[in-house]
């Protein structure tokens, strides 16, 4: 045989050896099975961008736990069905926080962002309660979108295991508000941007050192007659439908399928966020439609009674795989308005940002 003929074969042959096998009991695929270390650092800009975005997040919800419980006395508390043990269950996840903000802060490096001053829009301690359980829901969605996107498996790992626990701090202050406590199959994600735009306003001043948030925002949305199950729970005098508990079937839903949502939003090129240092943006045409990101699903509906930066649209109807415990608009949504009606899934959602007009607001359902 000559020597052209046997190198192919040894090249070969010396490949099958070299080539890693798959540990006993393991099926053949998979990210980072194998025996490499793994390195819980950035692999890229969007690692290191989105990460200081949960980042950010984390530092307010610390802080926003704690002010609460800073804020209002033991009678205030008292009187809406918070006691003792609720309290120390707060200042609890507010621990919880310290944890992550630190596990972030540790991916990230010496350049991660440190906390900020915050602005909070409750004077009450339902109020205290009803924002906390939006802003843990867009915080816990806000990391979801990009999960899975992220260079870094090993980081994602991590932040995995601490958006599961603000998945738990997202259900306990809806129990807290009277509110049932997991009212949809599946947990949507959000895009950076929409995370971002939902959490800029309250965030008002911040180290100059910090790292610039690249993400858009958006113009902000208004919905002027949100549901809300604050004047269901305004009472000192509670009853079982009202008191804070486990769960609640309540007869009375906040809202149902056929509901006119009116809105009003804002043009593009107003100053925001902390420091005034950043712009809303927006590269959609005329509003024409309004967003419901909710479940598995992003669905539309028209927008109507159109008038410059005001119009009105209808709640959707319809199930999750045509089931009717599980409406396809439940719980405490995202809406947005956008030009057109898009067809996006969760794995690609971001498809959606060039189109927003204004938006994402938190919607109360159900």
């Amino acid at each position: 045989m000559s020597l052209r003929k046997i190198l192919p074969a040894l090249f070969l042959l010396a490949l099958a050896r070299a080539a890693p096998n798959p540990a006993p009991f393991t099926p053949a695929g998979g990210l980072g099975t194998n025996s490499t270390p793994p390195v819980y650092r950035p692999m890229s800009d969007f690692d290191f961008q989105s990460m200081n975005l949960a980042l950010n997040q984390e530092w307010i919800e610390l802080d926003l736990f704690h002010h609460g419980l800073a804020q209002f006395s033991v009678e205030e508390f008292d009187a809406a069905g918070i006691n003792a043990d609720d309290r120390f269950l707060i200042e609890f996840m507010a621990d919880q926080e310290v944890g992550h903000a630190t596990m972030l802060t540790n991916i990230l490096g010496p350049t991660a962002a440190k906390p900020c001053n915050y602005t909070y829009p409750f004077t009450t301690v339902r109020e205290f309660v009803d924002f906390c359980q939006k802003l843990t829901r867009f915080g816990e969605s806000g990391v979801y979108g990009f999960l899975e996107h992220l260079d870094s498996r090993p980081s994602a790992e991590l932040l995995l295991q601490s958006i599961t626990t603000e998945a738990r701090q997202q259900m306990i202050f809806r129990q807290f508000e009277g509110l049932f406590p997991m009212p949809i199959w599946f947990t949507p994600g959000i895009t950076q941007s929409m995370a971002w735009t939902l959490l800029s306003p309250y965030i008002t001043s911040c180290p100059a050192e910090n790292p610039h948030i690249v993400f858009q925002n958006f113009p902000p949305l208004n919905i002027v007659n949100n549901p809300s199950a604050i004047p269901l729970t305004n009472s000192t005098c509670f009853n079982e439908s009202t008191y804070p508990a486990i769960t609640h079937n309540r007869s009375v839903p906040l809202s149902a399928p056929g509901f006119q949502v009116d809105l009003t939003w804002e043009e593009p090129g107003k100053v925001t966020g902390y420091n005034d240092s950043y712009m809303t943006n927006s590269s959609a045409g005329a509003p024409q439609f309004v967003a419901w990101i909710s479940q598995l699903n992003t669905t539309y509906t028209p927008l109507f009674n159109i008038n410059g930066t005001s119009g009105s649209t209808l709640q959707p109807n319809g199930t999750i795989f045509g089931s009717g415990s599980a409406p396809v608009v439940n719980g405490t949504v995202f809406i947005a308005v956008t030009d057109s009606d898009t067809f996006v899934t969760p794995f690609n959602l971001t498809e959606l940002n060039a189109h927003i007009v204004a938006g994402p607001a938190m919607y109360q359902s159900g």
